[in-house]
């Protein structure tokens, strides 16, 4: 793997002097932490050159599925253009953070207090480490997801970039997607649905992923990717050199916008 190109006019040179070995119309993605293969499939569906990778084996069965640590594949599978990654987000979001301070049984499966903090803490540093790693060896842009964090996981992770919610891409569901980006743009929403009315059938409906039961598969449940945002990812995030090289002043230096 090379080093990352530090501006676009640097990469758009790379790509057209046959210095990369991408053509510009088969950019390379690293869907890092996801299983159900929905990211790849979207990419792949745009033209991409998509792989998803996670420890758990494909949902779908897909051999463009890389079953291994996703650091690894970052590091070693390359050269990536793009790295999109949703490490893990148990021990950080802000839904658990009760759990920190809790010491009583009420839920004898729940890790809590001290223990929690350490697991916290080991969340944190592979949520860093993903930042770290996407920066270093996506030659073009990546973005790292997780839903709100509480504080204190704020605190070694860092301020997201921007966040989203799955209606705005045509999804009936709440939840606030926060995003950790560098060298790309917020995403545009592209199918604004009007949100249900609070205790309402359809509220509930689309309340899914914060009621999801205990269980075996709850995880799985409030972790999935939705098809509206996979599908804003791979058409206006993962676009050619020459797409995109006008964007790179809207992309310098972060962003900060934060819409919900």
């Amino acid at each position: 793997m090379s080093d990352r190109c530090q501006n676009w006019p640097c990469a758009l040179e790379n790509r057209h002097s046959g210095k990369c070995q991408s053509h510009p119309s088969e950019l390379r993605v690293l869907l890092g932490c996801e299983s159900s293969g929905v990211e790849r499939e979207a990419c792949l569906a745009a033209g991409h050159d998509a792989y998803s990778c996670d420890l758990l084996p494909a949902d779908d069965g897909s051999p463009r599925h890389l079953q291994k640590d996703v650091l690894a594949a970052m590091r070693d599978d390359g050269p990536w253009d793009y790295i999109i990654c949703h490490p893990t987000c148990t021990y950080l979001t802000n839904a658990g953070v009760r759990w920190l301070y809790a010491d009583d049984d009420a839920n004898p499966k729940c890790l809590k207090g001290a223990p929690r903090w350490e697991a916290m803490k080991a969340g944190a540093d592979f949520f860093s480490d993903c930042v770290t790693y996407a920066r270093r060896y996506a030659r073009l842009g990546s973005a790292i997801e997780n839903p709100v964090m509480h504080k204190h996981a704020r605190m070694w992770c860092g301020e997201f970039s921007f966040s989203v919610q799955p209606w705005q891409f045509g999804d009936p569901a709440f939840k606030r997607i926060c995003w950790w980006t560098d060298r790309l743009p917020s995403l545009k929403p592209t199918h604004v649905l009007t949100p249900p009315k609070a205790g309402t059938h359809e509220h509930k409906e689309w309340s899914a992923v914060h009621r999801a039961p205990p269980g075996e598969n709850r995880w799985k449940t409030r972790s999935k990717s939705f098809p509206g945002i996979s599908r804003a990812i791979a058409t206006q995030w993962v676009v050619g050199l020459d797409e995109y090289a006008d964007g790179v002043q809207a992309a310098a230096g972060g962003l900060t916008q934060r819409p919900l």
